[in-house]
């Protein structure tokens, strides 16, 4: 699903959005189905089963309602790229949790070229939102895409720094219902030479708990993220930790100890990420990456970054464990709160590892287990959202 092909036809891109529109399929689950059932459309046939067996209910959203999203995604004059198609930024495909299809407003253009994010605070000074459209400008000029989230303030200057020569925006909600609003202008101005990229429903109104997924996106199709001005627990501090679980290059542009805005990116400095001063530093640490093939492993993660405060509670106890299912009760038996790869789980339960991968894609399917980069995972505790 990960090398360039031709187009997805029409028919079995239908199903392909059918499924991913079905409530308790996401990325990771959409891919372990299709890997073991063969198409879509034969894990549409057997749902009801895989429902049973996972304990959740997985409805498929109706067909007026896929037909609706069509429509108003050729009003628009946007369309669905689908993993594996031609114009699927290979660096994405290459991430764990890659969206199946990406919904794309503008020119594809902008995503064949080597990219890099830059983000940092919505309250951004003038200083930092200087500093973000000289750097996004010297990048763009260097013939790198830039990505942002289309945020306020380190977003927005980078973005409007290099619409001329296409950039790219990364939405948390549909395409018929940008957010901020007052951004509406500017994704328009984008979509010229740049694009627009949402993995969620056409006018879907984003919450909270999706700007950590289109951050994943963001960091994704990079070969690097630049942190301009983040706080102590600022959103672009998810994208840093998403960056290094994807093997992306982390680098953060110093400020002052004295501004608030300064503390998470400041953090990122002292614990190891690149500094940089302006392009030139960047452009050091990615234009070698530029002619390694997209899917090829990069620098692993480094555990010394501390991304959450420490707490000295005692961790809650874990979800009911038992499923009915002796797969995965095994598997159960065996997770913990810390990631775990997937070999060691084949080696402990004694499970072989096709058996294991089923396993956990039930329990992935009931919210009983959470997924982490690189294909690890552990176990879901009461108390913690899945």
């Amino acid at each position: 699903m990960t090398s360039p092909g031709p187009a997805l036809p029409d028919e079995e891109k239908l199903d392909w959005l059918r499924l991913i529109r079905c409530d308790g399929i996401g990325p990771i689950s959409f891919k372990g189905l299709l890997e073991s059932h063969g198409s879509a459309r034969a894990v549409i046939e057997a749902l009801p089963e895989i429902a049973r067996r996972s304990g959740r209910p997985l409805k498929l959203p109706s067909e007026t309602s896929l037909q609706r999203e069509l429509q108003a995604m050729a009003t628009l004059g946007a369309r669905f790229v689908a993993m594996g198609e031609a114009d699927y930024p290979l660096s994405l495909a290459a991430i764990d949790s890659a969206p199946p299809l990406l919904a794309a407003w503008g020119s594809l253009a902008p995503l064949s070229r080597p990219m890099v994010a830059i983000v940092g605070a919505r309250n951004a000074s003038a200083l930092g939102r200087r500093f973000a459209a000289v750097m996004a400008t010297e990048l763009s000029n260097a013939g790198f895409t830039v990505v942002s989230g289309l945020a306020r303030g380190i977003d927005e200057a980078a973005h409007s720094a290099t619409i001329a020569n296409g950039t790219v925006a990364v939405v948390g909600g549909g395409l018929g219902n940008i957010y901020p609003p007052q951004h509406a202008q500017l994704a328009q101005d984008i979509s010229e030479a740049g694009c627009i990229l949402s993995e969620m429903p056409f006018g879907w109104v984003a919450t909270a708990r999706d700007f950590p997924k289109r951050n994943r996106i963001v960091s994704g199709l990079s070969l690097g993220v630049v942190i301009i001005e983040a706080a102590a627990r600022s959103g672009s501090l998810i994208t840093a930790r998403l960056a290094l679980e994807q093997g992306r290059e982390l680098m953060a542009a110093p400020g002052s100890p004295l501004d608030p805005r300064n503390e998470g990116s400041n953090r990122l400095l002292r614990e190891g990420a690149i500094l940089v001063r302006h392009a030139g530093d960047v452009l050091e640490a990615l234009t070698p990456l530029v002619e390694r093939p997209a899917a090829a492993p990069r620098r692993p993660i480094q555990p010394r970054f501390n991304f959450e405060a420490p707490s000295s509670e005692a961790p809650p106890a874990p979800r009911d464990a038992s499923t009915g299912d002796p797969d995965q009760d095994r598997l159960i038996a065996v997770l913990g709160p810390s990631p775990v790869a997937m070999d060691e789980l084949v080696r402990a339960s004694g499970l072989d590892a096709r058996r294991v991968q089923l396993a956990l894609l039930e329990l992935d399917m009931s919210g009983r287990i959470e997924r982490h980069g690189n294909g690890m995972v552990s176990l879901l505790y009461a108390g913690r959202p899945n």
